[in-house]
């Protein structure tokens, strides 16, 4: 992965916006040792606008990722749209400021004064991640047939005592 593609050069960047494109892949995910995501195809545009002292980045992720489902451990594809909407600031930002963390709706990212470039690698990873839901399963019908049959085959025998409830051995615990 060429990480230079994610570098935006602040300190050279021209005055007005700037949009950038990019695709996001599995080699990504694996430079952030992620297991987790099997495969991506995701299409990131960053927009950079500097007005004076002033530098927002607006970034789109758009595309799909594929996870293992949480029932069957089958591929499954979720399809994801996020956005980021940053500003720049130069400093040492942590002034005891509760509202610092944003701006007119827009994440403040705080760089030390000599920093004369931003890595979007892992802002976009981190709104990558933060975008997939916490449960992750195909719909209705969707799953692997045999792990479903495989799994519920294991519970139904464990289920059978006294009503089917798994809980009826604990019935009688607090009698005397």
């Amino acid at each position: 992965m060429n990480d230079s593609l994610f570098l935006i050069p602040l300190n050279g960047l021209a005055q007005g916006r700037t949009v950038r494109g990019l695709r996001v892949g599995k080699e990504f995910f694996e430079s952030f040792d992620n297991a987790e995501i099997l495969d991506a195809e995701l299409d990131v545009t960053i927009e950079t606008e500097k007005s004076g002292s002033y530098t927002g980045i607006d970034c789109r992720i758009c595309g799909n990722v594929t996870v293992p489902c949480d029932r069957c451990l089958d591929p499954l594809v979720i399809p994801l749209d996020a956005e980021a909407k940053l500003s720049v600031k130069f400093g040492a930002g942590e002034d005891g400021k509760e509202d610092d963390d944003m701006q007119d709706d827009r994440e403040i990212i705080w760089l030390p004064e000599d920093e004369a470039e931003l890595d979007m690698a892992q802002i976009i990873y981190d709104y990558v991640c933060l975008s997939l839901p916490a449960v992750r399963f195909h719909p209705e019908g969707g799953c692997n047939a045999d792990v479903l049959r495989h799994l519920g085959g294991g519970s139904a025998d464990r289920d059978t005592d006294e009503g089917g409830s798994p809980f009826s051995v604990l019935k009688g615990l607090f009698q005397n």
